[in-house]
């Protein structure tokens, strides 16, 4: 079980540990692990408070968020993975949630369901593949219990801004997996997207080329808006992805709640 205090606090899973924070150390470590993926690896901007100089990637939502760190013990206590979740509370208190900018999420606001923003998620290179991913989900699994929450959505970014090359993950997305009219939120930019058919896409070549935040979603039996957004500050294509908790089967739960299977 995690327990989530306002600063910080560890849950021992396997060897990693995850820590729920909403400022402080761990905080502004996984902030320095957004740089190094964000901006270092991906060729960046970063978001609007984003230091340069001291290797930090942070915007104005941090402040609002509350902060899911995985650590390794057998690396010191190295921040290997991150990501920021946003209450409806805090996103009122931030002028409006982080996905806004890029897509308009208005279907999701009527609904009137519980809703909670996943973003800034990113794991450091020798983590990824493996259970680490797991680990945050099973911390956000908690937290969406903890909190009643009905709706999971955010972006999930593409790295590279070259959309040919994204065709054929793009349109497994388009084609299979786009969420319902009601909730679906769409992108706030014109882009043509010339997308094959599926039938024509080599779908296990096509999942490999889909990021790992995006396969998660879609394991739960999440949904894609409608639309990308070409985010050139972060050198990525972003979709937005929509989780109805209401939808998980138990296999999903026990994968990911904290419940054995």
């Amino acid at each position: 079980m995690i327990h989530r205090p306002r600063s910080s606090m560890s849950h021992l899973m396997q060897h990693f540990a995850l820590h729920v924070a909403t400022f402080g150390p761990l905080v502004t470590a996984a902030q320095t692990l957004r740089y190094d993926v964000f901006v270092t690896e991906m060729g960046g901007s970063g978001g609007d408070l984003t230091d340069h100089s001291a290797g930090s990637e942070a915007d104005r939502f941090d402040a609002f968020g509350t902060h899911l760190i995985l650590t390794d013990p057998l690396r010191d206590g190295a921040v290997i993975g991150t990501t920021r979740v946003l209450t409806e509370q805090g996103a009122a208190a931030a002028g409006g949630f982080a996905t806004e900018a890029e897509f308009d999420i208005r279907g999701l606001r009527r609904s009137g369901r519980r809703m909670l923003e996943v973003g800034r998620t990113c794991l450091h290179p020798d983590y990824r593949g493996g259970a680490a991913m797991h680990h945050l989900w099973q911390g956000l699994a908690a937290l969406v219990e903890d909190q009643d929450i009905e709706i999971l959505f955010g972006l999930a970014s593409f790295p590279g801004t070259d959309l040919s090359a994204l065709a054929p993950p793009l349109a497994c997305l388009h084609h299979l997996h786009q969420g319902p009219d009601e909730l679906r939120p769409v992108s706030r930019q014109d882009v043509r997207l010339d997308l094959p058919a599926v039938e024509g896409v080599d779908r296990r070549a096509a999942m490999l080329a889909t990021p790992p935040l995006v396969k998660a979603y879609l394991r739960l039996g999440g949904k894609v808006g409608e639309g990308v957004f070409v985010d050139r500050a972060f050198g990525c294509v972003d979709v937005c992805m929509v989780l109805d908790t209401s939808t998980l089967g138990t296999r999903a739960r026990a994968l990911y709640g904290r419940q054995p299977a």
